[in-house]
């Protein structure tokens, strides 16, 4: 493999997995919504370790920006070979009663149709159906979507079940066309996303909480990643593995 696409690879897992993937000899589209330095810095990072590197600031919630993304994929790194749906939002954290259409709507906009638009797009570059070489996908879900997340964000987790639904069901459909398609379930993980839903230290409050007894590592969940889209698992698609320390 050596093209790589990273949605939301500005920070976080996305960063993480930019910077592994670049160490494991990919080329990397580090792809971004808004924060250009953030994601400018992990380029920076790709090309140290001696790989191709570019930004692209897109919207996986706008379907026009999805294309131009990956278009300019083709342009300026050439063959797509791997694309991780990693970018995700969540919301301050809530209850059900107090969660309405429009958040909901921002969510799902985010974290279901991106990734089923971004999932088109590699499939018509990857599949052999359309003259492509194979490839893998890999989707960035959450324990989230097997624990609900009462109490925190529904909307989220039920975002993440269907992406999990995504990825089981597109596994199917491209598994003759030679993509193989997967999904890592991190678990509490120590990123800026705990931010977002208004409590920066939650993992410092729920890693004691876990069987392992400490939140994980952006770069953790990143090896599984990159596991995944490696000959390594060539046998392996419709699968998930749980980053989750025990939880």
């Amino acid at each position: 493999m050596s093209v790589v696409l990273i949605t939301g690879a500005g920070r976080g897992i996305g960063a993480a997995t930019a910077r592994l993937a670049a160490e494991r000899g990919h080329d990397v589209c580090v792809n971004f919504r808004a924060n250009e330095a953030a994601a400018e810095t992990v380029v920076a990072e790709v090309r140290a370790r001696g790989r191709k590197a570019i930004a692209v600031q897109a919207d996986v919630a706008s379907e026009p920006e999805v294309a131009r993304l990956f278009e300019t994929v083709d342009a300026k790194l050439g063959t797509l070979a791997g694309l991780v749906n990693n970018a995700g939002v969540l919301e301050r954290q809530a209850r059900v009663e107090e969660i309405d259409a429009a958040r909901i709507g921002r969510v799902f906009a985010t974290n279901v149709t991106g990734a089923f638009v971004c999932a088109r797009q590699a499939i018509r570059r990857l599949s052999t159906r359309h003259g492509g070489r194979g490839g893998a996908i890999v989707n960035v879900s959450s324990r989230a979507a097997v624990l609900g997340a009462p109490n925190e964000y529904v909307d989220y987790a039920a975002s993440k079940a269907a992406l999990d639904a995504l990825t089981i069901g597109l596994s199917k459909e491209v598994a003759s066309e030679g993509i193989r398609v997967n999904a890592v379930r991190a678990g509490i993980i120590d990123t800026g996303i705990h931010a977002s839903g208004g409590e920066p230290g939650r993992v410092g409050r729920l890693g004691p909480q876990l069987p392992m007894g400490r939140g994980g590592l952006a770069v953790e969940v990143a090896r599984a990643i990159l596991w995944l889209l490696s000959d390594e698992a060539s046998y392996t698609t419709g699968s998930f593995i749980e980053v989750s320390g025990g939880r």
